[in-house]
């Protein structure tokens, strides 16, 4: 219909019986009619992972500026890097090694080093869980204010354990060679191990990251979980040796769970008295599945909830 206006124009007005014209369009045909996307919508993954290799920078960058800050309340600083695991082993030794015996079947410059060498491997995992379980719900206010890839979070914090362990290497390289243990050839195998180590990590810390978004007292928890798997991993004692009087298969099965392989694979490399008849049967491939499996499989599981991170 039409009326005249007051300066003898013609205004035409729509007709009340004529519907506005996206009226019966669902929210998604809007959106699609208008361009509109969903805020912090999940990319697809393999867009995912281009981006988070464009931000490869900002997670070495985050995660060096988390291993300085760690300490950085402690007068002896860095240092507890390396003070922490060696007094936690010195711990270990006295309880397991002198009084409980755990030291059985092997020599004592056998077993100090085989000690060490567990209690810094182990930390390297149990580290990255711990962090893992906080990278998202203990950073919401990064998670919120910028638009990153979520995944960056457990990768740089997997990334600062590594680093924090390759400082440890040095004092464990010094007391395996205190105790008898010269660099040879298979000194060379600990590279793979921990590129090993550091896949199954990120992994697992990518798996705890989305739970730990989900449930923060998963934070409480996870102390007592890493505590039983550190004991039935065979940090302080052989696996094999003190299970010879059980079923195989119990000594199979513990043997053959991740932590307890980069322990043997990182003792076998660096230390000459533990050979390879304490190892499992195919421990590489054993390794290798454990990495891939974790890997792949914690990534997608966390890509597919990221654009929940930070909500509610």
């Amino acid at each position: 219909m039409s009326e005249t206006t007051h300066d003898g124009g013609v205004a035409v007005t729509a007709s009340p019986s004529t519907p506005p014209p996206d009226d019966g369009l669902s929210r998604a045909e809007l959106a699609a009619k208008y361009g509109l996307t969903v805020s912090g919508a999940r990319p697809g993954l393999f867009e995912y992972v281009r981006q988070l290799w464009g931000r490869r920078h900002f997670i070495l960058a985050f995660s060096q500026a988390k291993l300085t800050a760690q300490y950085s309340q402690a007068k002896l600083g860095q240092l507890w890097q390396v003070a922490t695991p060696l007094l936690n082993a010195l711990v270990y030794f006295l309880i397991f090694g002198l009084i409980l015996d755990a030291d059985r079947g092997f020599e004592r410059e056998v077993y100090i080093p085989f000690l060490v060498t567990g209690v810094f491997v182990f930390t390297f995992t149990q580290s990255s869980v711990m962090a893992g379980v906080r990278a998202i719900s203990g950073n919401l206010g990064l998670v919120r204010a910028l638009h990153f890839p979520r995944a960056s979070l457990p990768v740089s914090f997997s990334l600062q354990q590594l680093q924090q362990l390759l400082f440890s290497m040095i004092v464990l390289f010094i007391i395996t060679i205190g105790f008898g243990s010269y660099p040879r050839l298979s000194w060379l195998l600990i590279v793979p191990v921990l590129v090993l180590q550091f896949l199954f990590n990120t992994g697992l810390a990518m798996i705890m990251a989305r739970l730990g978004s989900k449930t923060p007292d998963l934070a409480q928890l996870m102390p007592f979980v890493m505590r039983t798997w550190m004991y039935a991993s065979g940090v302080m004692f052989s696996i094999p040796v003190m299970l010879k009087d059980h079923p195989a298969w119990i000594a199979d099965i513990l043997q053959w769970n991740p932590a307890a392989i980069y322990m043997d694979l990182m003792r076998f490399a660096l230390i000459d008295g533990y050979g390879s008849e304490n190892l499992p049967p195919h421990v590489w491939a054993v390794a290798g599945g454990w990495a891939l499996l974790l890997a792949v499989g914690g990534f997608v599981y966390f890509w597919k909830a990221e654009e929940r991170y930070g909500r509610g």
